[in-house]
């Protein structure tokens, strides 16, 4: 009887020891990743980084960043980031410029040590995308060269030179002056679903999606055919398109910060669509509102695409072309 009590206890032991090794922690089921939204918002706005502080002091000129880079002073130069294709900077690009890409300008910003950080593109608008990405990422003072390389010479202002036009003008998808904006409704926030409570890191994996990502632009032509498919905010002053008028159906939502809650009025299901003067603003605007988990785009070249000819300010001219050298 003793034996067999003994054999009992050894089976009991063995089986609960089994029972043990088959509950590790390593295979219990992960928690269910949740919206952070909140979590993300508050992070930024207690670190400086809401949407009017990244829009402050972020655009710069080929003027002034070829005066800095040629004066008798190297300790204030610029550390200039081309990310154009890799063939377009071999044919024609800022002497002191290094080539990237956009999704890679986080690890070539490494090498700028002290020297505040130039991005440059085709026409100033790309180059919003990552000036957003290194401004969240600690390089507070990275700026865009205005009208990108089509500022710096002729042999580079293809883009601009080519992107100017007047879709607009006649079209029935355009409220002609004093415009016609629409009411503001609130909206849920979007969702940016974490399984991390961690602020920084929710912003990191969100930057590394904006890069991923690439440009996301879309054309003033596309959005005129069907507003409706849109989510359409110009961002301008009230006077301005009382003066311009505005595409159909548009609303009009600035400052659009965090802490006053402006995002609220933007659709978090839809195709969020900003347009601006030149697509360069609105650039930075879309890919900030991509890192806090909307679905945004920034329409190409602004009204400079839709409603050049009536343009009385904000306007690309050959004047802006300032034919400083290309180096090879």
């Amino acid at each position: 009887m003793k034996k067999l009590l003994n054999l009992t206890w050894v089976l009991v032991f063995a089986f609960t020891l089994i029972l043990t090794s088959c509950s590790d922690k390593s295979d219990d089921p992960l928690p269910a990743a949740q919206n952070r939204f909140d979590v993300l918002k508050t992070y930024l706005i207690s670190h400086n980084m809401d949407l009017n502080d990244i829009l402050t002091d972020w655009i710069t000129t080929a003027e002034d960043v070829y005066t800095i880079m040629t004066d008798i002073d190297p300790s204030n130069d610029y550390f200039i980031i081309d990310i154009r294709k890799e063939a377009d900077y071999a044919a024609g690009h800022i002497e002191w410029a290094v080539n990237s890409t956009l999704g890679n300008i986080l690890v070539t910003a490494q090498q700028a040590g002290d020297h505040p950080i130039i991005v440059v593109c085709y026409s100033g608008q790309a180059a919003g995308h990552g000036v957003v990405a290194l401004r969240l990422s600690e390089y507070t003072d990275a700026k865009v060269m205005k009208w990108g390389m089509s500022s710096w010479n002729s042999a580079t202002a293809g883009p601009w030179k080519t992107h100017t036009g007047d879709a607009a003008i006649g079209n029935e998808n355009w409220i002609v002056p004093p415009g016609s904006i629409q009411g503001n409704t609130p909206h849920s926030a979007p969702e940016v679903k974490y399984i991390t409570t961690n602020g920084s890191e929710i912003l990191k994996e969100q930057i590394e999606i904006l890069l991923n990502g690439g440009f996301a632009g879309i054309s003033g032509i596309d959005v005129l055919a069907n507003p409706a498919d849109y989510f359409v905010n110009n961002f301008w002053e009230i006077a301005d398109i009382e003066l311009y008028g505005n595409i159909k159906d548009a609303y009009r939502i600035k400052p659009l910060t965090l802490s006053t809650g402006e995002y609220a009025y933007l659709d978090p299901n839809a195709k969020v669509v900003t347009y601006c003067w030149t697509g360069q603003t609105s650039s930075i605007v879309t890919a900030y509102l991509k890192v806090i988990g909307y679905d945004s785009y920034s329409l190409t070249y602004g009204t400079n695409s839709m409603i050049y000819s009536n343009l009385e300010s904000h306007k690309w001219s050959d004047s802006q072309i300032m034919e400083y050298p290309l180096a090879q």
